[in-house]
């Protein structure tokens, strides 16, 4: 028996170690296939499908989050991306569609082969969510996130920065996830909407672990001021590493916690002159 100890010990032993050095100096800190998320694209499609996927794989994507594109159809948009190299992970939907009929956006979801559903707008006030709004959320969040998991999907809700109201000892956006079902409801944290609602990235990532699977990188002018409304003007947002957001802290975190996908999402209007340099600032962080 003391032998066995002892082996378990050591056995022990040799894998922490073997997780302390999983990252190594000058290893990449971007560690997840790069991402894009559809709505960069926004004022492209109209140039023609296969003409911006040309562009976005030649940018070097490998992941695309998002639906299909107007003049498309599921299966004829999977094959444009698999010809060029790109998987889609996840799509999107609306909230009264999940509110709706949970199992239509599940069905939708696998005609795209996707392995996550994601929402990113809870309806509310401008500039004043509420417990009720919250209240609405969590009750659908948790019977669509049940529906889509008994489908093989996971349903993630995208934060957009109105859901840091004060509430409790808290927020609203603690509330939110502290009532949602951690096996049916995970999250996507939006970095710059998390930042410019008065959210610490880092620390949530921190905070709530495995809950968040997924990452939407930008970031956000400095100098530019913050409020809860989730929304601000395109010039806010500017090429990775050149505004508010501690990024470096943000992927080492995530890489911390197993993040597997990071989409960038360029809400400027200067998308194609971002990217870029977006890109090369991705590539330049080591550990």
């Amino acid at each position: 028996m003391k032998k066995i100890n002892v082996l378990l010990v050591l056995l022990l032993s040799f894998s922490l170690a073997e997780m302390s050095f999983a990252q190594k100096k000058d290893d990449p800190l971007m560690q997840a296939p790069l991402g894009i998320a559809a709505y960069t694209f926004r004022d492209q499609w109209k140039n023609g499908i296969p003409e911006t996927l040309d562009i976005i794989q030649e940018l070097g994507f490998k992941e695309y989050e998002g639906g299909v594109p107007k003049g498309s159809t599921p299966a004829e948009f999977k094959q444009m991306l698999n010809d060029r190299g790109i998987t889609i992970p996840a799509t999107g939907t609306g909230f009264e569609d999940l509110e709706k009929d949970p199992q239509a956006v599940a069905d939708r979801a696998k005609a795209l082969g996707v392995s996550y559903v994601m929402c990113a707008w809870i309806p509310h006030k401008s500039g004043e969510f509420s417990k009720a709004d919250a209240d609405r959320a969590i009750k659908v969040f948790n019977a669509g996130g049940k529906v889509l998991k008994q489908n093989g999907i996971t349903f993630k809700y995208h934060v957009h920065g109105y859901e840091f109201q004060p509430y409790g000892r808290g927020t609203l956006f603690n509330y939110l996830v502290e009532n949602t079902n951690p096996e049916d409801v995970k999250l996507q944290m939006d970095v710059m909407w998390t930042y410019f609602g008065g959210g610490d990235p880092v620390a949530l990532l921190k905070k709530y672990g495995n809950r968040w699977v997924s990452l939407h990188l930008k970031d956000f002018r400095k100098g530019a001021t913050q409020d809860m409304t989730g929304q601000t003007g395109s010039e806010n947002d500017v090429p990775l590493g050149t505004g508010q957001l501690d990024i470096p802290g943000i992927l080492r975190e995530s890489n911390k916690i197993g993040i597997k996908h990071m989409f960038i999402e360029d809400e400027s209007d200067k998308e194609l002159e971002n990217l870029p340099k977006s890109i090369a600032y991705l590539k330049s962080l080591k550990y």
